[in-house]
């Protein structure tokens, strides 16, 4: 591997551990003030850590990485090495940012004004932002993304439905820091809706496509897709009708992040070549095992 190459993959992955900070950090934002003052539990793990926090005498970012942990541990057994390090570096920076803005902010007590309504709303809003830039950057937060697969693996539930039982879940156990029926009902609605825009990130993430290229650099971008995508690719032979000009045709299945560094990849290399793109909701395979 040549040194430009080095630099360039270091320079891409020092800017996708940036940005996921960023993305960790808006994610406990939403945590500490909107959640943590509304007592509102939208079934999360960092929702699970704040009831916990009224039973155990530990603070909740503590709580809240030690219930991540545990998850990571268990998918690792259960589902296997799905997790990569992006998902566990979120997974620790997100707690550990709610952590400082404990320590930063003690006397904080919300920014609604004590309206539930309001906080559950803007919960909703502000984890929806970190979500997309986590999942941007083909990462997540752990905690029930992580229950949700091993429910989907095990149980063969769709993660949707895993989603929405496991969040519910938790959203339940209001009951048991709460005697007001606002507070319950918030939990439930308020899980079912950030459940509908967290399954929206995941199918958009687990989303694969069909690229279909004709051009004259065929060989180059053959190469690129076996070599620096590491991914596979069919020939085709397709056959132009109006210049009766044979072509070979490379098909390839890419998921989100492959895609973006093919489509920067063909229009750098050749602006001109005919690209069709298909969405892929699913496939099987038999991965290929290199000698």
């Amino acid at each position: 591997m040549s040194n430009k190459k080095i630099k360039i993959d270091f320079k891409t992955s020092a800017v996708d551990f940036i940005v996921i900070t960023i993305g960790a950090f808006i994610a406990a934002a939403a945590v500490f003030f909107f959640l943590l003052p509304s007592n509102v539990v939208i079934g999360s793990g960092s929702a699970l850590a704040m009831v916990l926090n009224h039973f155990i005498p530990l603070p909740v970012w503590v709580l809240n990485l030690l219930i991540n942990v545990i998850l990571l541990l268990l998918g690792f057994i259960l589902v296997g090495p799905e997790f990569g390090i992006k998902t566990v570096y979120t997974a620790i920076m997100v707690p550990a940012f709610i952590g400082l803005l404990e320590n930063l902010c003690k006397n904080f007590e919300s920014l609604t004004g004590n309206d539930p309504l309001l906080d559950v709303i803007g919960y909703i809003m502000v984890v929806g932002i970190g979500s997309a830039i986590l999942f941007a950057r083909n990462a997540s937060s752990g905690g029930l993304d992580i229950v949700a697969k091993i429910m989907n693996k095990h149980l063969k539930m769709d993660l949707g439905k895993a989603m929405s039982i496991s969040g519910i879940t938790i959203a339940l156990t209001s009951v048991f820091i709460t005697d007001n029926a606002k507070i319950v009902v918030l939990s439930v609605i308020g899980t079912y809706f950030c459940g509908m825009m967290l399954d929206y990130f995941m199918v958009g993430f687990d989303l694969k496509r069909k690229v279909c290229i004709i051009s004259s650099k065929f060989d180059v971008f053959v190469d690129f897709i076996l070599h620096d995508l590491n991914s596979g690719a069919t020939i085709y032979e397709s056959y132009g009708a109006y210049d009766k000009t044979v072509h070979k045709e490379i098909v390839t299945i890419v998921d989100k992040s492959e895609y973006r560094k093919l489509m920067d990849f063909i229009r750098k290399t050749d602006p001109k070549a005919f690209i069709t793109v298909y969405k892929v909701n699913s496939m099987q395979y038999q991965p290929k095992v290199k000698k």
